[in-house]
């Protein structure tokens, strides 16, 4: 255990930015479309909307039907067109059709080759993640390395935080590859 506090502080804000590198690939891979569609496949779409730029799911509702089918309820009906427009810029590999009413999104089953790009890009994503976790083991590992040259910590001291900040980031990628693993797994079943 860790005596001093302001080593402390260093592995509880690596134990922090960890974990909040795994939930922000989590809310990425919610968007990545894999069999079944996903309402979360539309989270990071941004529409045009009186006069500035708002997030597509602040101005409506949506439901998925028949489960191949994506249905976009917006609350301002004069805002369609702008929300279409941005569906189709987002590349989706669909496209919208508008009633009038509601938006349409039909998404056809996923091909092999496309299920194969799409495990490009979780597999690109993840080691985007694991770099993250390695930056912020190497701040940590820089952090404790200052303390023991300003000889706030012994080198025992120094040894034990080491040892420690391996473990969590070893838990941490653990954690990490299962994540992968299971989006790997969702998109490859068909």
């Amino acid at each position: 255990m860790i005596e001093n506090e302001e080593a402390e502080m260093i592995i509880l804000e690596l134990e922090e930015k960890l974990a909040k590198t795994i939930a922000v690939l989590q809310e990425d891979y919610a968007t990545i479309r894999a069999g079944k569609v996903n309402p979360h496949i539309l989270d990071k779409i941004q529409c045009e909307a009186y006069g500035g730029m708002s997030q597509l799911r602040e101005l409506g509702n949506f439901s998925v039907m028949e489960g191949n089918c994506l249905v976009v309820s917006l609350w301002d009906k004069s805002l369609l067109r702008a929300a279409e427009k941005a569906i189709k810029l987002a590349n989706l590999g669909v496209n919208p059709t508008n009633d009038g009413k509601v938006i349409r999104l039909v998404f056809p089953p996923l091909t092999d080759e496309r299920r194969r790009e799409l495990d490009k890009q979780v597999r690109r994503m993840g080691e985007e993640s694991k770099v993250a976790i390695r930056n912020c083991r190497r701040e940590a590992l820089d952090g404790y390395k200052k303390m023991k040259t300003n000889k706030e910590i012994s080198e025992d001291e120094h040894a034990l935080c080491e040892k420690e900040v391996e473990e969590t980031v070893v838990k941490a990628m653990a954690d990490l590859e299962k994540v992968i693993a299971a989006k790997e797994k969702e998109i490859l079943t068909v």
